[in-house]
């Protein structure tokens, strides 16, 4: 080298093994070696009984750099020594800010080393599988307010985690404020890692999930590390998937299968309570997707177990036919879904009978379709999406013994009848029901309400759209 130079070693977090073999190198060729004390009985190894060590003490960084240029410019080969990675949190970045305020002919050579993170990542399995950020709590030479923003960006893009400088004497809420930001984006049982002392002797690592994490088991000596949403648990450690066996899984879906299993991936992860049952979820996550409208988690009513109880019937061949009250909704369900199992969507809203029976009896031909319907087909599965009057003929006809429906899908839509239609459907305790409170609904949500039952057998693998 013509000029002098200056090596910025990172030593990686503490353990022989992780030192790799070019900063050995460097610290072996090196007059002189600066850092903190506490991180030469590291590379002590590979010191000669010649080299000068110059430790500068705790966050005297600044006082360090100043050492290591006078000493590069008197002609010494130099080695800065800085934990972890040395572009990571390190002494790097100040090397280069001060050779610029010096107007230095110091060349800078940095030697990348094993970072804190990386090596905990290593202990815990496989947390960082995907993207990833790091933050550091330490609000020193940062403002707080800096560090909030950039913790909610980090949970709300969903990036694995990586957290330095957790907590000191002086700074024991910080934490906590990152717990409570993170519950806010991630679900309570994101795998959360700790890992203290990684790579040395008075090692330890724990894992636990958000919900359980206290910032009381976290020092100075601790990297945590958050999973994303696709992060789980596994044998005592943490893995977060690329997406090799999803894509194994999705080889044999079309495109429209394809782009309806990410959206239903992206509507579960902003769900407020995505801890409900799985048979109501799967038909929530398929009202989500027709309407866009996430104020279906507060309106959707389902019976417990109701998808579940009316997918069994209908795979089981116990029910053969599905009621619609208008044409609309009978286009909405999937032919695939119906040739499949077998079942036959019926309306009875133009059949021929059915005008002469709204004439006669001064009632709706919606009406007069469902009075048809259940005289034929008492036992169907009856769907509603857009007429409450028909809605509340079918639970006349219930009330009188006239109907014995399978299960009720109740969606209609409008502002005449229509809650006081639903408010009718929710007594009947012994038949399974999905009602749409209040006003909203229509033709196509009762249509994907069927879908959502039609393909229950997909839900725990969240793969919907088979028939699409």
């Amino acid at each position: 080298m013509n000029n002098p130079t200056i090596i910025v070693a990172g030593i990686g977090p503490g353990n022989a093994a992780d030192l790799t073999p070019a900063v050995q190198q460097a610290i072996r060729q090196a007059d002189v070696v600066i850092g903190y004390r506490y991180y030469f009985r590291f590379i002590e190894p590979y010191t000669s009984p010649e080299t000068v060590c110059i430790d500068t003490g705790m966050k005297r960084e600044k006082e360090r750099a100043r050492e290591a240029f006078d000493q590069a410019e008197q002609g010494k080969t130099v080695c800065v020594i800085s934990s972890g990675d040395a572009g990571i949190y390190g002494m790097a970045p100040l090397m280069y800010e001060m050779k610029k305020e010096r107007n230095s002919a110091v060349e800078i050579v940095v030697l990348p080393g094993i970072s804190a993170f990386q090596k905990a990542a290593s202990l815990l399995g496989a947390p960082i599988g995907h993207d990833c950020c790091i933050i550091s709590l330490s609000d020193l030479m940062t403002p707080w307010e800096k560090i909030e923003k950039r913790i909610i960006a980090a949970a709300t893009a969903d990036f694995v985690t990586a957290v330095y400088n957790p907590r000191s004497e002086g700074r024991y809420w910080q934490l906590y404020r990152f717990k409570e930001l993170f519950l806010q984006e991630r679900a309570p049982e994101t795998p959360v890692g700790l890992v203290r002392q990684a790579g040395r002797e008075e090692q330890t690592v724990r894992v636990t999930t958000l919900r359980a994490f206290d910032p009381e088991d976290a020092d100075m000596f601790t990297v945590i590390l958050v999973g994303n949403s696709q992060s789980y648990r596994f044998g005592g450690h943490i893995v977060t998937p690329r997406g090799y066996y999803r894509e194994n899984e999705t080889n044999d879906t079309s495109v429209g299968q394809a782009i309806m299993i990410r959206s239903f991936r992206t509507i579960e992860k902003e769900l407020k309570n995505p801890a409900i049952p799985l048979d109501k979820k799967w038909a929530l996550l398929h009202a989500i997707h027709t309407t866009a409208d996430f104020d279906m988690e507060n309106i959707f009513y389902a019976d417990p177990g109701a998808v579940h109880t009316l997918y069994e019937k209908l795979a089981a061949g116990a029910v053969r036919t599905i009621i619609t009250d208008v044409t609309m909704a009978a286009a909405g369900i999937r032919k695939g879904a119906l040739e499949r199992m077998g079942i036959e969507v019926k309306c009875y809203l133009h059949h021929e009978r059915t005008a002469v029976l709204a004439a006669s009896k001064n009632i709706t031909r919606t009406q007069a379709g469902i009075r048809l319907a259940a005289e034929e087909h008492p036992d169907a599965l009856f769907v509603f999406g857009n007429a409450p009057t028909a809605l509340i003929e079918l639970c006349n006809l219930i009330q009188k013994g006239q109907a014995r429906p399978a299960g009720i899908i109740a969606a209609p839509v409008g502002f005449v009848h229509v809650e006081e239609s639903k408010h009718r459907a929710k007594p009947f305790a012994h038949i399974p029901k999905l009602i749409i409170e209040g006003r909203k609904g229509g033709s196509n949500l009762a249509a994907t309400l069927v879908n959502a039952i039609l393909c229950y057998n997909d839900a725990e693998q969240l793969k919907p759209g088979r028939d699409v």
